[in-house]
């Protein structure tokens, strides 16, 4: 750990820097001259040196898509090996930041240099509003000295990006890394398909959660429209409807041609273990691999960086069920 001494603050838009229009709050450019202004009037102002740079479109976090993740890594992965830059804090919407967090960490694998990740509730300005502490909070932990790799920096608390998920959608403490089940081999030497090095292509991906009516004809359309990876949702500790051979041989149908099928727990606290019951283990034949106690954020961020990677499904099942940045471990 050592003090940043070059951070580049990297501004996609989100709340932090709205301002007020006619069709409501909007993301506006300009925040480089605003916190300028705003620690010009600080008697205690952090003291790491910084510059900023726009992502362009600025987006409300409610729009970011996979290109945008491509966008900040190409950014971030520049900043560092052409700027010079020896930390990076992202300034980020709230809804999708924890998405964007788990996604950089697989993306960003062995960058040299700390990533943060913040935003706020309220924008910047606004009364009452938790914009300058988040901002101001996270430029002091470069200060003091980051780990290497992806953090979030909310309300106070410092997050692994690959374990953060957003709780409430008003409280200032809205984000938080619940305790689940942790299990899975630390990979060991990664190879250059899955650093920072290596770029990405965009991923045809599915979320379904599992649900009491869930039908074989549901998945079938779903995986009709294409897509190279689908995580499912599961009950408690990895079940589903075991007993439907007609949604078992769909899933089946879709790993033998080559779709990665990941399972992870609907609980906020769970994890799969195939093992315990039955059912478990009949959706582990049907072509299944265990996400353990990852989230939802984590799980979808590591699908998208190793099959964007251009892995095939054997290979990036392998490494999925490897734990690469602590999202496993």
């Amino acid at each position: 750990m050592r003090a940043v001494k070059n951070l580049l603050v990297l501004y996609t838009g989100g709340t932090i820097g709205m301002l007020q229009t006619t069709e409501g709050l909007a993301p506006a450019g300009g925040f480089d001259a605003r916190m300028r202004e705003h620690f010009a009037q600080l008697s205690d102002a952090p003291q790491v040196h910084w510059t900023l740079q726009e992502l362009n479109p600025l987006l409300d976090s409610a729009n970011m898509q996979q290109h945008n993740w491509l966008a900040m890594r190409d950014a971030i992965v520049a900043a560092v090996e052409l700027g010079g830059h020896d930390g990076v804090l992202v300034l980020h919407g709230t809804d999708s930041l924890a998405y964007s967090a788990s996604a950089l960490a697989f993306l960003l694998l062995g960058l040299p240099v700390p990533v943060l990740l913040t935003g706020s509730m309220l924008p910047a300005g606004a009364p009452g509003s938790d914009a300058w502490d988040n901002l101001c909070g996270a430029l002091r932990q470069f200060e003091q000295g980051l780990e290497n790799g992806v953090q979030l920096y909310f309300h106070g608390q410092l997050l692994p990006g690959c374990r953060a998920s957003k709780l409430r959608s008003e409280a200032f403490d809205a984000f938080a890394a619940l305790p689940r089940h942790r299990e899975g081999e630390r990979a060991g030497e990664l190879p250059a398909a899955l650093g920072y090095g290596q770029q990405r292509q965009p991923v045809n991906l599915a979320v379904m959660p599992v649900f009491p009516g869930l039908q074989a004809e549901h998945l079938r359309a779903l995986l009709d429209t294409g897509v190279q990876g689908l995580l499912l949702e599961c009950y408690g500790s990895g079940t589903g409807p075991s007993d439907d051979q007609a949604l078992l041989d769909v899933l089946r149908a879709a790993r033998q041609r080559g779709v990665l099928l990941v399972a992870i727990s609907q609980c906020p606290e769970g994890s799969v273990v195939f093992d315990t019951y039955a059912a478990g283990n009949r959706l582990r034949a049907a072509g299944l691999v265990s996400g353990g106690g990852m989230t939802r954020e984590a799980a979808l961020g590591k699908m998208f960086a190793l099959l964007g990677a251009g892995l095939d499904v054997d290979a990036a099942e392998q490494w999925f069920a490897l734990d690469l940045c602590g999202e496993r471990a």
